[in-house]
């Protein structure tokens, strides 16, 4: 698949959803794959991308941002708090604040060095003990917290369970979101994003349907 199809079938899901497709945002995967794979895809004009590691991301973006400019980073995986001002300084949006600790580290850096990526705080939609995220009955409260901490909270992340249907995850933070006032859904991936459409995504996650199956390093 390429990223012209991609992009083709997220402005169809966004128009047959009654939305605009300029509403979603298309964060490319870029995480485990070749830098040549990657060039290809900044040739064609895309500059949104999502890496799963501060260490990998901070090995390749500072180099690409020499030769291409507007480069738009989001982190989708997980954060350790020791990480965060590195995070901080390397990424756009940061889509997994996930726990207090997390949220008061990002919070006392915004406030030694004046700026903030955009948050988005990780659901554990499915509450499942291998994930991180916080669990649904604790959202509301952990929001809370966030905005307490003069946070730039933009929205909600999540990631289903594999062996779930989606959409029921996709609905269950759409309606958290929409109770907090939260306008970002992060949700949806290379093989559910149009679901993920219907339900109200802004940011969709996709990788493996851009660029083709992961290369693992050596």
């Amino acid at each position: 698949m390429s990223l012209s199809v991609i992009k083709d079938r997220i402005a169809k899901a966004a128009i047959k959803a009654g939305r605009q497709p300029d509403d979603i945002k298309l964060i490319a995967v870029s995480k485990v794959q070749p830098p040549d794979r990657v060039v290809h895809v900044l040739e064609q004009g895309h500059r949104c991308f999502g890496e799963n590691k501060v260490q990998e991301a901070d090995g390749k973006w500072p180099e690409f941002g020499k030769s291409y400019s507007d480069l738009d980073l989001h982190l989708i995986g997980p954060l350790q708090s020791n990480k965060a001002r590195a995070a901080m300084g390397l990424f756009d949006a940061i889509h997994t604040l996930d726990r207090p600790k997390l949220a008061t580290a990002i919070a006392r850096l915004a406030q030694e060095t004046g700026i903030c990526p955009d948050l988005f705080i990780q659901v554990n939609t499915g509450e499942e003990d291998q994930k991180s995220g916080v669990l649904p009955a604790d959202a509301d409260a952990f929001i809370a917290t966030a905005r307490n901490l003069d946070l730039p909270v933009k929205g909600l992340m999540c990631i289903p369970p594999v062996d779930e249907e989606p959409s029921l995850h996709f609905a269950l933070l759409a309606k958290i979101a929409a109770r907090n006032g939260l306008p970002g859904l992060s949700m949806g991936m290379s093989d559910d994003f149009e679901r993920a459409i219907a339900l109200g995504a802004t940011h969709v996650r996709v990788g493996s349907a851009i660029f083709g199956a992961r290369v693992p390093p050596a």
